[in-house]
């Protein structure tokens, strides 16, 4: 297969979902070589079943162990794209430390060992992406936890772009994005919200796992970015 990522190999961490399934796919269609890892290898494998170029593997980022003997698998790689996350949200008064501290750990620090890691077997030319989130910049009341876990992020992709240079390092912020990760709402709790976003926001539309994925695609073939939070909200954060 041809493509910006023709004989790459890419990892994204993640479900075999939403905007993690996006950038695998996206991926392998740009030409890579695509490995999905999570905690549950089966689900993947099964979320994947029948789709050429994307093999699967086991990681927990909680687990230095775990992120170490993934590396020692895979030898040498092209591209790391970690899409994990465990979400606290709720007001002050509601939160838990180890709801918090799960937050953090799964995508922030997480990542920073990841990158300890895997940084090593990047091969030359090659990135590292690591997700945050609109909450950061667009703050509002029950969204504390998340919003500081993404504004960690947003500094940890600075930081590591200097420690890892010259693998590049970069953040992808997304908006409201249509995935199951809005389901709690019941459907039509989901579709109010959806509608009011996309009313408000300048680009007047909900995002697209698609949007994500091509913001990835950028972030790993443009050899020229690094250090930097690719903010694909639609405009939120002007509201």
């Amino acid at each position: 297969m041809t493509g910006p990522l023709k004989d790459e190999t890419v990892l994204v961490i993640g479900r075999g979902g939403g905007i993690a399934r996006a950038v695998v796919v996206a991926a392998r269609d740009a030409g890579a070589r695509v490995v999905a890892a999570g905690r549950d290898r089966q689900a993947l494998a099964d979320a994947y079943a029948g789709e050429p170029g994307i093999g699967t593997e086991t990681v927990d980022l909680t687990d230095d162990a775990s992120i170490a003997a993934l590396g020692e698998r895979l030898g040498s790689v092209d591209h790391v794209v970690s899409t994990a996350s465990a979400r606290a949200r709720g007001r002050l008064g509601d939160l838990e430390r180890d709801a918090v501290r799960r937050s953090f750990d799964t995508k922030v620090i997480g990542p920073l060992m990841l990158a300890k890691h895997l940084g090593p077997r990047i091969a030359e030319g090659g990135s590292f992406t690591l997700f945050s989130g609109v909450a950061a910049v667009k703050i509002a009341a029950g969204t504390l936890a998340v919003a500081i876990t993404n504004g960690a992020a947003d500094v940890l992709a600075r930081s590591l772009a200097l420690e890892m240079a010259p693998v590049r390092v970069n953040a992808i912020s997304p908006g409201v994005i249509d995935t199951g990760a809005w389901d709690a709402l019941g459907e039509q709790g989901k579709a109010d919200y959806f509608a009011d976003i996309g009313a408000r926001n300048p680009a007047r539309r909900i995002g697209t796992t698609d949007d994500i994925a091509n913001a990835a695609l950028f972030a790993m073939t443009s050899t020229f970015l690094t250090g930097v939070t690719l903010r694909i909200d639609g405009g939120e954060p002007l509201t």
